[in-house]
């Protein structure tokens, strides 16, 4: 698999887009994944980062997007979440993506006053109408599973429940290693998204708390998880995931550690050359 990171690390950091897109191809990284709402960014904005990540040959493989209102209960809210992730879609498409990484919302009010099953259908109903959007442009939509106690997806048992009542081949999970320690996942269970997975983030925690550390820096135990996933045979990318560095001023030395101790890991564990 190919090792990619997400470029948000170096945005939190006040780091220029093209400098951190260039820091990221001198590093190491295979490609990239890009943090960015197209209806925040201007059309010359979205053109520099695909202009740069051609003239460095970096492939930009997912975009990420976080649609909390997309299982919203008004419906006028829905439909503005609706089309804000299909103009994600057609930036992935513009970037020759492979992915959208999608991240859903929370049930709202303790899973109280809205009975939750309610969220739960319209969440399925809306996915299921963007994985036709995005199978029409030849991209594929990967779920993000987070772990907290009322997010929609917070498990592996709801993941594969929910991908296949969405049932759509364009509709797939991503694996983020840390949030399956965070919540109690163990490697083994991966086994059930055989087929159904289609992307990675790693990264590390303290084990309590979402964290996103390089790996080395907190508890995870990488590489039973690992190995799982090279038995998934999943032909995305794994891509590191750092949020917050504490010394922004160091933010080059913070990838490089995180870049370093992640490749190592791929190639211990046979998943990178």
């Amino acid at each position: 698999m190919r090792l990619g990171m997400i470029n948000s690390a170096w945005a939190q950091a006040g780091r220029d887009t093209v400098w951190g897109l260039e820091k990221t191809k001198a590093l190491g990284f295979d490609c990239v994944d890009i943090f960015i709402d197209p209806l925040d960014a201007d059309v010359r904005e979205r053109k520099l980062v695909k202009d740069t990540c051609d003239r460095l040959d970096l492939p930009i493989v997912s975009v990420c997007c976080v649609a909390v209102g997309l299982i919203d209960f008004n419906p006028s809210v829905q439909r503005f979440h609706l089309q804000r992730v299909k103009d994600y879609l057609d930036l992935c498409y513009e970037y020759e993506a492979q992915n959208l990484l999608l991240v859903l919302g929370e049930y709202i009010w303790n899973r109280e006053v809205i009975p939750p099953e309610e969220q739960w259908k319209q969440g399925v109903a809306q996915c299921r109408s963007l994985a036709t959007y995005a199978d029409s442009l030849g991209l594929k939509i990967a779920l993000e599973l987070e772990p907290f106690s009322l997010s929609l997806l917070n498990d592996v048992d709801s993941m594969v429940r929910f991908v296949d009542e969405v049932n759509h081949p364009a509709l797939k999970a991503n694996i983020d290693i840390s949030h399956l320690v965070l919540a109690n996942v163990e490697p083994e269970e991966l086994r059930k998204l055989q087929g159904k997975a289609i992307h990675v983030h790693i990264s590390d925690c303290d084990g309590k708390v979402h964290g996103d550390l390089p790996p080395g820096r907190g508890v995870v135990p990488f590489e039973p998880y690992l190995d799982e996933i090279k038995k998934l045979n999943i032909e995305g990318a794994i891509s590191l995931e750092l949020e917050y560095s504490p010394d922004p001023d160091k933010i080059e030395e913070w990838v490089q550690e995180a870049y370093e101790s992640t490749s190592a890991l791929l190639q211990k564990t046979g998943l990178r050359g």
